[in-house]
């Protein structure tokens, strides 16, 4: 009897961990193990083959006089604040609208839903036709009959970064717009009856009523937004898939610059320690906003 009592916990365990054991496995291949490998080798000059050579934290004092890496990082930080604070406020605006009492609401949050759910791949295709430098482009054809000549958007510098913002805003409006729109949608109505039992009225209330209770929202959005920024790729990859990143580099970034170290030029450890550095960055703007606006944030 005292040994069936002391089994049962055990055996309890033994299964709780037996189902937990698959999602571990690949937590572990997958994720940490990778990590500390990249960490390790971030302290080797090698190309994974046979160059092996110890330079301890070279890699990461060459990165502080990389010209390279230091104009992808600018690039990274223009585009970060070209996308996060426009697309926030016109998801905000999107959303807000689309909280009214408007027909097919359901066919709106699909249709706005639908870019962030088709792959990027896709999407950068679409878009490079849709930036083609000659009237067969879809901006050129539409801003001809305003008068405006057409554009190389993809291949002139001042319009280069320009071009990878709003296709990105694009991209990721309709994510925003359903967690905005979510937001909204948990505010108790009895707080607007109160308030305009007492005259409240249009920006009275979204001053003093929607933008605190909407705060966690907002906060939530904008750390998934600056994170997801720092972390843009796959369009750069494909709308400019030479080495150099866009036309004089003012489209490569951080991560599209650490892929051409780690594919382009095999300096896998160079590569890893650009990671790390980009993960240092992300973590430390993570932590600032959270003691900047962490305290702001009410929670009803």
């Amino acid at each position: 009897m005292r040994r069936s009592r002391r089994s049962g916990p055990v055996l309890e365990s033994a299964e709780a961990y037996l189902y937990l054991a698959p999602a571990l496995v690949i937590l572990l291949v997958f994720h940490f193990m990778p990590a500390f490998y990249a960490a390790y080798i971030s302290l080797f000059d090698t190309n994974l083959i046979g160059r092996w050579n110890f330079v301890g934290l070279g890699n990461y004092r060459d990165l502080l006089h990389d010209q390279d890496f230091l104009q992808a990082l600018r690039n990274t930080a223009v585009y970060v604040l070209g996308t996060v604070p426009t697309g926030m406020a016109i998801a905000l605006g999107v959303a807000w609208l689309l909280n009214q009492k408007v027909r097919a609401l359901a066919w709106f949050r699909t249709a706005y839903f639908l870019p962030y759910v088709t792959p990027v791949v896709a999407i950068s295709i679409v878009w490079t036709w849709i930036y083609k430098e000659d009237t067969a482009g879809l901006l050129n054809a539409l801003l001809g009959p305003a008068g405006i000549s057409p554009q190389a958007w993809l291949l002139d510098p001042k319009w280069a970064m320009f071009a990878l913002i709003l296709m990105s805003i694009w991209r990721h409006l309709g994510y925003n717009v359903v967690i905005f729109l979510a937001g909204l949608q948990n505010i108790p109505h009895e707080y607007y009856e109160a308030a305009a039992i007492d005259g409240a009225r249009g920006w009275t209330m979204f001053s003093k009523i929607t933008w605190p209770l909407l705060s966690p929202t907002t906060y939530f959005v904008a750390i998934i937004s600056i994170i997801g920024s720092f972390q843009v790729f796959t369009q750069v990859y494909v709308l400019w898939p030479s080495a150099g990143g866009g036309p004089l580099g003012t489209t490569r970034v951080v991560v599209k610059y650490l892929y051409d170290m780690g594919w382009g030029s095999y300096k896998f450890g160079y590569a890893a320690a650009i990671g790390y550095a980009l993960f240092a960055i992300i973590f430390v703007l993570t932590l600032a906003q959270r003691s900047a606006l962490g305290g702001r944030v009410h929670y009803q």
